[in-house]
């Protein structure tokens, strides 16, 4: 609650240890809002799901190709005995 004829301002006296607090809570959202305002992981991120989409792409094509290559060789096998 605050004290009538203060317009709502209270002066609060803080420890060397309170005011320590603040100081490194300031700290942090400085350094929160420096890491929410770098974009250089964001383009890592990407490349890396470029990358997963790419590798997912040629497993299955090998996994398509491997089937179809193993059905000819057994054809070849077969005319050959």
């Amino acid at each position: 609650m605050v004290p009538i004829g203060t317009g709502g301002q209270i002066n609060v006296r803080r420890t060397k240890t309170q005011r320590a607090t603040v100081v490194q809570g300031a700290l942090n959202m400085k350094t929160f809002a420096r890491f929410m305002n770098d974009e250089s992981g964001a383009t890592a991120i990407e490349y890396g799901l470029i990358a997963a989409c790419i590798s997912v792409a040629i497993i299955a094509v090998i996994q398509g190709v491997g089937t179809k290559l193993n059905s000819t060789f057994t054809n070849v096998s077969n005319a050959l005995h």
